[in-house]
């Protein structure tokens, strides 16, 4: 057993992990990260956002090719069974685990493939395999451990029938139905991916309305499209009881309602992966969902442990995830670099896409702001119809006064991407931050960025 101290000790390796551990070596730090992983990258590369991105893009080619016209002096439409999509995500996995194990490489950052235990608050016991145990301690700690999904213990997901959103990666077949429990992002995106893919979905929805903290709109045009696509979506529906047999598994719900399917995935809630860290033994406690509480430092109750990413819960992003890893180490080394990261944009990978940052039409009426709207629709933009994605809008809400921008929303192809404009004006300051700034720029044409210039005329024409 060996004892090795570093500045900072890192618990995790995804996207806040590395944010924390790449900042704190840029800074000189000797520095360790702990994963009980054998390849870096953390859900995010391995389970969740990459590969279910890369999915998503990959069906996302099928439809086009099946729908668009052109296609048809090629051959017929053409069907492509879910592990066959699966094969590309696989490729874009290998490539970011080789990326990011340079990234650790090349900034000398010692990696341990352990599980990390507190002994107190300045040490840890990792556990392994090989080695069996041993001791490090650290002047700092960042709990970077991330989330897995809820499984709540009346549903048996060793079933081969019954899936998380993380085991859905390991479908080796294409079902021709199947019931996803849960319409929050995770659960919307695999509605979208499956329906893509010519499956029956049925969506059900413990809530009223799907994801309900985006604006109305954008939330009734996701509502809107998924239906049109085949998708079936029950609201205000709880499940009561799974069971799975040999031929496909029934959702009871409380409701009396039976929904039966070849596959059933759960997507209701994600916890935090804490329960085997010892936090006992440092006089931390986590909410019922296994999450970290943290001051606007990151800082847990223990000054020198800081906790982020999805272990503190909201806002669960990968883009957050990493803002924070980097927050909390610039907050270690007093650099000028720290931010509380409170604005992030939304990125909801459906199909078509959603992006949003800053107010909602519903927050800016109960806080009595008089606003107005400038709307740009997609088919009417020359790039749009160039590339055979018509569906979707980019709305504008601005002070009708002062004409600040106070929230950008996007539907459709791309909007992940074009959102970042609108945020961009959002973040100047005083009076650069207002509608003018689309009115008056010249923007090429066709793109899609002309939508800010479309919709900014559409909301100054509202308040003339």
């Amino acid at each position: 057993m060996s004892d090795q101290h570093f500045d900072v000790v890192v618990i995790g390796a995804g996207p806040a992990g590395e944010g924390a551990a790449m900042n704190a070596a840029k800074h000189g730090r000797r520095v360790a990260i702990v994963d009980d992983k054998q390849t870096v990258g953390g859900n995010c590369t391995h389970w969740a956002t990459i590969p279910s991105k890369a999915l998503r893009y990959s069906v996302k080619q099928i439809i086009n090719f099946n729908t668009n016209p052109m296609f048809r002096d090629i051959g017929e439409p053409r069907w492509f069974s879910f592990p066959r999509v699966l094969q590309n995500a696989e490729r874009v996995r290998n490539k970011q685990v080789k990326l990011r194990t340079g990234f650790y490489a090349r900034n000398r950052v010692q990696r341990f493939h352990s599980r990390a235990r507190f002994l107190d608050q300045n040490q840890l016991e990792l556990h392994d395999e090989e080695t069996g145990g041993q001791r490090i301690t650290a002047d700092s700690f960042v709990i970077a451990t991330g989330s897995s999904p809820y499984l709540p213990p009346d549903v048996d997901f060793s079933h081969d029938r019954i899936y998380n959103s993380d085991s859905i990666l390991t479908l080796s077949h294409t079902p021709r139905t199947i019931t996803i429990y849960g319409a929050g992002v995770i659960g919307c995106e695999y509605a979208s991916i499956f329906c893509g893919l010519g499956v029956k979905v049925d969506l059900i929805n413990p809530g009223s309305r799907l994801l309900s903290f985006l604006d109305d709109e954008i939330s009734d045009a996701l509502s809107y499209h998924l239906r049109n696509n085949g998708v079936l979506v029950r609201h205000n529906e709880k499940y009561e009881s799974v069971e799975g047999d040999d031929h496909g598994v029934v959702l009871n719900l409380e409701s009396g309602k039976k929904v039966r399917s070849d596959a059933f995935l759960w997507c209701n809630g994600r916890s935090g992966n804490t329960g085997s860290l010892g936090l006992e033994n440092v006089g931390l406690e986590t909410n019922y969902r296994g999450q970290l509480a943290v001051d606007d430092h990151y800082r847990t109750q223990v000054p020198n442990i800081y906790a982020v990413g999805d272990v503190i819960g909201w806002p669960g992003l990968a883009s957050a995830a990493y803002d924070q890893g980097r927050s909390a180490s610039s907050d270690i080394m007093a650099d000028r670099y720290f931010r509380y990261v409170d604005d992030v944009p939304t990125g909801i990978y459906t199909i078509p896409e959603i992006s949003s940052v800053g107010k909602t039409e519903r927050e800016l009426t109960e806080a009595k702001v008089p606003y107005e709207v400038g709307q740009a629709f997609f088919k009417d933009l020359a790039r749009a119809q160039i590339s055979g994605d018509p569906v979707g809008m980019l709305k504008l809400l601005f002070h009708r006064e002062t004409k600040e921008l106070l929230g950008i929303h996007c539907f459709g192809d791309q909007a992940a991407e074009i959102v970042h404009i609108g945020q961009a004006i959002m973040n100047q300051p005083g009076e650069a931050n207002t509608l003018d700034y689309f009115i008056n720029t010249t923007f090429n044409y066709p793109t899609m960025a002309e939508a800010y210039r479309v919709a900014a005329l559409n909301g100054l024409n509202r308040i003339f």
